[in-house]
């Protein structure tokens, strides 16, 4: 990689970006943000317009634009470019991305999913608080075949428990490779990739950084791998559950907090617990346990998520996927997991918006810090193995078994539903409940086969 292909992350002016463009021979420019469901969308900007990003924006027509909250009457969204965000697209050469807030009416759009996170991290930016986060992304990597049905990328990826399979990583080197180098070209830097618990299922994982940054890696990261593996004539999916008899694809959010004077504040060395937590942390943790069914609305955005959120045990006997609203140890059957000086939510899937699922955890931490919200002790037993009536004594509560129960307890969580904006919340829960009555209504093939010919 030439010095030109690189990033200089101090780049501060437009007229500092155009010399970097002009550097890289970059042609085009995507202006891009996501929508409600965190998919992204794009304007191709050519490189010799690249300044009206940064300054009128990229036009959309918010209607045609999934959750703007805005009728075809209305006014366009404008995506105005964070130049910090600036990269190359490795995998398309000639072209470079810029991440985008949305505006309507010159004024950021309070239904666009970053500035919404961004509304979260003032809040913490006024504590003088800054929240880091580490997300880990597992995919699938399918084909089809001659019906058009799915099956994982390689026939020979078929053992009963596959989790570090050396075969099947050598065998999907070439696409872990490209996908790898183009992550690293744009300067998020990997440090760990191997073969999940699934057949065709991978993880790469990248450093944490603040929560808003990370946000923006992960929906470049499912940029990427998507049109890597559509380059190789595979498919990449973040379904959270694309087969019932596998483990499903997580999207699991390490998080810690830290100020400009003290680093890791959720670390402290002395707990009398063992793990590692401050008492801050141990607040921010009880406000996420006591609005863990609310957040799962949007970490768990979509019908398949609750497929993967089931109790019970995994086929292949490792468990990914919480069911439980409880915190332990080093406890992957519990939805929060603690390595020593941070927390890990184990409730996001591959189909959550990040920034909105962030945003959400952000409110929900906060109001654990302002009332000093105990989330109890740890749990540090396999909570697979418990009985109703011993989750009953413990008093852990269940996570929404349906998308349909996460949507009520979001709608009657005031504070998720106060912090992320009631319209918004409220064109969320819209959207939502249209998707969970089609699912309702649709006949599948596991009804056909069973009731055809039954009754």
């Amino acid at each position: 990689m030439t010095a030109a292909m690189k990033l200089d992350h101090k780049l501060t002016s437009a007229g500092d970006a155009k010399r970097w463009i002009e550097a890289n021979q970059v042609k085009y420019v995507l202006a891009q943000f996501v929508d409600i469901h965190g998919s992204a969308k794009t304007k191709a900007v050519p490189a010799t317009h690249f300044e009206e990003i940064l300054t009128s924006g990229a036009g959309f027509a918010a209607f045609a634009i999934w959750g703007m909250g805005i009728g075809p009457h209305g006014p366009d969204y404008m995506a105005k470019g964070d130049l910090s965000t600036l990269s190359l697209i490795p995998w398309m050469p000639g072209y470079a991305r810029i991440v985008c807030d949305g505006h309507v009416n010159d004024a950021p759009h309070q239904y666009c999913s970053r500035v919404i996170l961004k509304n979260q991290i003032k809040r913490l930016t006024e504590r003088g608080l800054t929240m880091n986060t580490g997300i880990e992304p597992e995919f699938s990597l399918l084909v089809r075949d001659a019906d058009g049905k799915i099956q994982p990328h390689l026939e020979s990826d078929c053992l009963a428990k596959p989790c570090y399979d050396y075969k099947g990583l050598a065998r999907t080197h070439e696409f872990l490779d490209k996908l790898t180098q183009s992550l690293i070209a744009t300067g998020i830097d990997v440090y760990q990739i191997d073969h999940e618990d699934a057949n065709g299922q991978f993880e790469i994982n990248y450093t944490y950084t603040d929560c808003l940054t990370s946000a923006d890696h992960y929906i470049f990261f499912k940029m990427a791998a998507s049109e890597i593996a559509h380059s190789l004539g595979l498919v990449c999916s973040f379904m959270p559950k694309p087969f019932s008899h596998l483990p499903g694809n997580g999207t699991h959010m390490h998080i810690s907090m830290s100020d400009a004077r003290n680093g890791n504040l959720f670390q402290d060395k002395t707990d009398a617990q063992g793990l590692d937590l401050s008492g801050m942390a141990y607040h921010f943790l009880g406000g996420i346990l006591k609005h863990a069914r609310a957040l799962t609305a949007l970490a768990c955005p979509s019908i398949n998520s609750y497929k993967r959120l089931v109790v019970g045990r995994s086929l292949t006997g490792a468990t990914w996927a919480p069911a439980y609203i409880s915190y332990g140890n080093n406890n992957r059957s519990t939805m929060v997991r603690i390595p020593p000086g941070r927390l890990e939510l184990r409730l996001p899937d591959g189909s959550t918006n990040p920034y909105l699922s962030t945003a959400a955890l952000i409110a929900a931490g906060l109001d654990g810090l302002d009332n000093k919200i105990d989330p109890g002790a740890a749990q540090n037993e396999n909570l697979y193995d418990y009985s109703p009536a011993q989750l009953k004594a413990k008093k852990i509560g269940l996570l929404p078994q349906n998308l349909n129960e996460a949507l009520v307890a979001l709608e009657n969580d005031k504070v998720l539903s106060g912090a992320l904006g009631e319209a918004f919340v409220g064109e969320f829960i819209e959207l939502k409940r249209m998707e969970w009555v089609d699912y309702q209504r649709h006949v599948s093939d596991w009804e056909v086969k069973r009731y055809l010919e039954f009754f």
